[in-house]
């Protein structure tokens, strides 16, 4: 995975900034709660929720079982269809392979589907640095290339901007980008809608080259999947000349039928919606000048962490993810800290324990991403394909308390220490002893009430942190064992 967002801070840290941001607060607050608000109607509309919610997970286990199996039926099937497959281990290839084929265009200019694996791979940097410019068509998408910002949820790029700042952001930047907003530029949202629709219009005319990625891939037919609610992929997937689509390997269902299971919970997951506006499927090449579609199709197959991932039988549950932000949505974290303070695309729950996955745990914000929960189970509760990311979070911290990266230095293999948790494995170091002997046991815990006027109520140092919000629990004036042997003789059950 490509690296974290440029001066990204440790979560601790950007969070801190964050909720001392009153405007950013209350942007995340009306419209989490907004959206959690429409999916508890949508979902609650739905008899066999329970039954679906399996059927997912189900779906999802096999195939990650079966993986390699499907991909290989997948790429026989593209190929079939008159597509070509592209295999990239991580994202510099697959940044090579994409920028190689829009030159081999001889085009300048591509329009961009909605798509977290390219952002993943940081492509449109990529584009650029080779002269191709890369228009976002999502209306939030649009609204942070625009800014000059960084997306900060997984449905909703733009959450933390309101109507105002975006109509600033029009007014502003679009004529740089191609067509300027209308004079007069209100922050209405038909108004907003209108200017970006206009400015839009004459990219997808334009444009010979689209980039997508997909929800889903079907590897019986070959056919990938897009479903999206303003028909900017549509007309992304089907005016250009050559489509280009990068999509992670974990997004693979075995056959049509797997996808009518997703097709039902994503749209009410993400959208509140029973169905969404537009759900776009192709398999291949037209193969004709006057059909609609692309003459050329290229599909890369993405790994970039995924395998590495796959690997981790607590951990890999995360690939289950069909992106959906229900989790995010519901998540008291991520309401106070947004999206920007994960330092990656995937922000919120799914975020801290997909992204430390996928890149490791080496970087100072990576490691910090497992403790950035509550462990309310909340996440859990709406999955629409049961991830248990608190038992994902859990592991990840004893895996970042336990060491960092595994390195080689030449045939040597070397485990470098956490930074940052050396106290934390010396006080399990001690109560682990102290637990095996009990004579130490019973003299550190009269020790400890006997000097229990002297005990501070917080923490010093890094404690602060836990103690700045409840005191430290008091110490009993016996320990029990001299209670239980004062009162009750040390017989069971007091006889």
């Amino acid at each position: 995975m490509s690296g974290t967002f440029v001066g990204m801070p440790a979560f601790p840290k950007a969070a801190h900034d964050a909720v001392n941001n009153p405007t950013l607060r209350g942007n995340l607050r009306h419209a989490t709660h907004t959206i959690r608000a429409k999916r508890a109607k949508a979902v609650s509309e739905v008899s066999d929720w329970a039954a679906l919610r399996e059927a997912g997970k189900q779906i999802k286990d096999h195939t990650l079982r079966h993986l390699g199996r499907y991909l290989v039926q997948l790429e026989e099937s593209v190929t079939r269809a008159g597509g070509t497959v592209h295999w990239a281990a991580d994202a510099d290839e697959a940044n090579r392979i994409v920028t190689g084929l829009v030159k081999a265009t001889g085009e300048s200019e591509v329009v961009k589907v909605k798509s977290m694996a390219t952002q993943e791979i940081g492509l449109n940097e990529a584009l650029e640095a080779e002269g191709i410019h890369a228009y976002e068509t999502d209306l939030a998408e649009l609204i942070v290339q625009l800014g000059k910002d960084r997306p900060s949820h997984i449905l909703v790029p733009a959450i933390h901007r309101n109507r105002g700042e975006i109509r600033d952001i029009f007014a502003r930047e679009m004529s740089a980008w191609g067509r300027p907003a209308p004079d007069g530029l209100t922050d209405t949202p038909a108004e907003l809608a209108e200017a970006a629709r206009l400015h839009l219009r004459e990219k997808f005319l334009r444009a010979k080259v689209g980039i997508s990625g997909a929800n889903f891939m079907v590897a019986e037919t070959g056919t990938l999947v897009v479903v999206e609610s303003e028909g900017n992929g549509r007309m992304c997937l089907t005016l250009p000349e050559t489509l280009i689509s990068v999509v992670g390997i974990e997004k693979i269902v075995p056959t049509w039928q797997d996808l009518e299971v997703f097709l039902q919970t994503l749209p009410r997951s993400s959208t509140a919606e029973r169905m969404n506006p537009y759900t776009s499927m192709w398999t291949g090449t037209t193969g004709a000048e006057t059909a609609d579609g692309p003459r050329t199709f290229h599909l890369v197959l993405l790994d970039n962490g995924r395998t590495d991932t796959l690997a981790d039988q607590v951990g890999r549950q995360a690939l289950r993810c069909i992106r959906c932000s229900a989790c995010l949505n519901v998540c008291p974290v991520y309401e106070r800290a947004g999206g920007h303070a994960y330092g990656s695309v995937y922000p919120g729950p799914i975020g801290a324990i997909l992204s430390p996955q996928l890149r490791g745990t080496a970087s100072e914000i990576d490691a910090s991403l497992p403790y950035a929960s509550s462990l309310c189970g909340a996440c859990y509760e709406v999955c629409p394909v049961a991830i248990d990311i608190p038992e994902v979070l859990v592991h990840l911290r004893e895996r970042v308390a336990q060491g960092g990266q595994v390195t080689r230095q030449g045939t040597k293999v070397v485990l470098k220490p956490a930074k940052g948790h050396a106290a934390e494995r010396a006080a399990m170091r001690a109560a682990r002893w102290a637990l095996s002997h009990p004579g130490a046991l019973r003299t550190g815990q009269r020790l400890a009430s006997r000097t229990r006027r002297l005990h501070p109520r917080a923490l010093p140092g890094p404690g602060k942190a836990w103690t700045g919000s409840r005191d430290l629990p008091a110490v009993p004036a016996e320990p029990f064992r001299d209670w239980w042997q004062r009162t009750q003789g040390g017989k069971e059950n007091g006889k």
